[in-house]
């Protein structure tokens, strides 16, 4: 199918590779060399949580974990990103050879692309709505960066990609493919990319929960999904106040959403989600990749390997009025 075009170049981000280089450069550098007790590239981290918003609003944040991504090993690279163009239900592959980024073009794995395929489980990308698609995208320039500080600049050298978007599906459905992908997750010669930003509040996205007289309401909902199933004891506690700033609503929620991520536990996840309603638009690529640690790690889940750790979270916007709207950033890594 030839080479499907960087589309969102020019506009969500730099076109000219010599200015995208130096910004990335400079986010990377804002990010400190060490996370905890460990340099960067974490040992073992080959699997990411990162946004992919604009860079103007989520470089920054997205910088810390493709700081954290440990790409030394790699020979592969699954990227896994939510559907915003059509509706997807389950999971799709590319029919492109390569995608371009300002950079150069990467190579798409064919090898692994028609093995999934084979599984009869994934449909295709229409061509349109891949060039139209930002969320795997936005993570390709930041990708190229990261490899070229790992394998030089030969690019011939860069490991192939496995683009895949993640529709809808039920905690069964993502449980399957994430068994699909388990093996290749237990390879330590594959990395994986997963792309989503957090909250969507505003009235454009039918979400403005706040919180008033000890309840916690969406006003854009109808009937009894307006009141939210979420402890009003948390929001209290979120700056002392009887009625904190939306902002603080926003971050809450934001942190039950991480906090479910962090357990390792897929069916956590997904069920504090559907009780939120937290608008995480990669919340089905996420859960894909957590079902498929789970099966990797197994009864090493408990001892916190293959969990998550978060290590940036911020926000386009702190919300004060209702009119007004944000979204929300984290990143994460995990070891395997």
């Amino acid at each position: 199918m030839g080479t499907r075009e960087a589309s969102h170049a020019g506009s969500w981000y730099e076109e000219d590779p010599i200015q995208l280089s130096s910004q990335l450069d400079e986010f990377l550098e804002r990010v400190p060399n060490t996370l905890g007790e460990s340099s960067v590239p974490i040992p073992g981290a080959r699997v990411i949580i990162a946004p992919h918003a604009g860079y103007s609003y989520s470089g920054p944040c997205g910088a810390w974990a493709y700081k954290a991504l440990d790409l030394r090993a790699a020979k592969r690279v699954f990227i896994l990103g939510p559907s915003h163009t059509y509706y997807l239900k389950g999971c799709a592959l590319t029919t492109f050879d390569k995608y371009e980024t300002p950079f150069g073009d990467l190579v798409v794995d064919k090898t692994v692309t028609d093995e999934l395929r084979g599984t009869e489980r994934f449909s295709n990308m229409p061509s349109r709505r891949d060039v139209e698609e930002h969320s795997l995208e936005m993570h390709l320039p930041y990708l190229w960066k990261r490899l070229e500080q790992t394998f030089g600049n030969d690019s011939s050298k860069f490991p192939p990609i496995i683009p895949i978007l993640v529709g809808d599906g039920s905690v069964e459905q993502e449980k399957s493919f994430g068994q699909l992908l388990a093996p290749f997750l237990r390879d330590p010669e594959s990395a994986f990319i997963v792309s989503s930003d957090f909250c969507h509040w505003g009235s454009r996205f039918s979400y403005r929960p706040q919180f008033s007289n000890g309840t916690i309401r969406n006003p854009d909902a109808r009937g009894s999904a307006s009141t939210l199933d979420i402890q009003a004891g948390l929001f209290e506690k979120a700056n002392g106040l009887e009625g904190p700033p939306i902002h603080e609503v926003i971050r809450v929620l934001d942190e039950i959403a991480m906090d479910a991520v962090k357990t390792g536990v897929h069916s956590d996840f997904y069920k504090t989600v559907q009780e939120t309603q937290n608008t995480v638009c990669g919340r089905h690529p996420i859960g894909v990749v957590m079902a498929a640690l789970e099966v990797v790690t197994g009864d090493d889940l408990g001892a916190g390997k293959g969990k998550f750790k978060f290590v940036q979270y911020q926000r386009s916007n702190l919300v004060k009025r209702a009119n007004d709207f944000s979204v929300s950033y984290a990143s994460a890594y995990a070891i395997v």
